[in-house]
């Protein structure tokens, strides 16, 4: 059995490390963010009745490596994440499914899905490429977006905010 000075050391030391390391889930994305798993955050989705935000991005891709310090310091994006379940996957941890995919399977792409966890298609870079429509290179695009989804999604597709 541990005695309760080794147990308080332990606890002390986790709590460091847990503050000295950052959210470990970031990867680079904005340490200040809540970030999920992608299954954590279609279960948060559910609960909590929030659209989830899903960056999907790979590790050598260019284009993701520029847009990754610019997403991480924005503020805007920052403080709308908070009306989000924020995920991104890397690689591997891209869900698989057509419905994540709408338009092609290029990277990076921004996808808003509604508290079930459907794809919501009406939500993508206005300023954007018409063949790329979830692309974003900029966090000022991907902040229009968030304002959009955020004013006018509650929950389930079809279903508009009623607060």
């Amino acid at each position: 059995m541990m005695t309760t000075p080794v147990w308080f050391t332990c606890t002390i030391i986790s709590v460091f490390l847990s503050c000295a390391l950052g959210n470990d889930l970031a990867r680079g994305w904005g340490d200040k963010i809540d970030w999920k798993t992608f299954e954590d955050g279609l279960q948060a989705a559910k609960e909590e009745e929030k659209p989830l935000m899903l960056v999907i991005h790979k590790s050598w891709c260019g284009a993701c490596k520029a847009l990754k310090p610019q997403f991480a310091d924005s503020k805007e994006i920052e403080e709308l994440s908070k009306n989000f379940i924020m995920v991104h996957t890397e690689d591997d941890e891209e869900p698989k499914g057509e419905q994540y995919i709408p338009d092609g399977g290029y990277i990076p792409r921004i996808l808003f899905l509604d508290s079930e966890g459907n794809v919501r298609k009406d939500f993508y870079n206005v300023g954007g490429h018409d063949e790329y429509k979830y692309y974003y290179y900029s966090p000022d695009m991907i902040v229009e977006t968030m304002k959009r989804v955020k004013e006018n999604i509650h929950s389930p597709a079809g279903e508009e905010r009623k607060d």
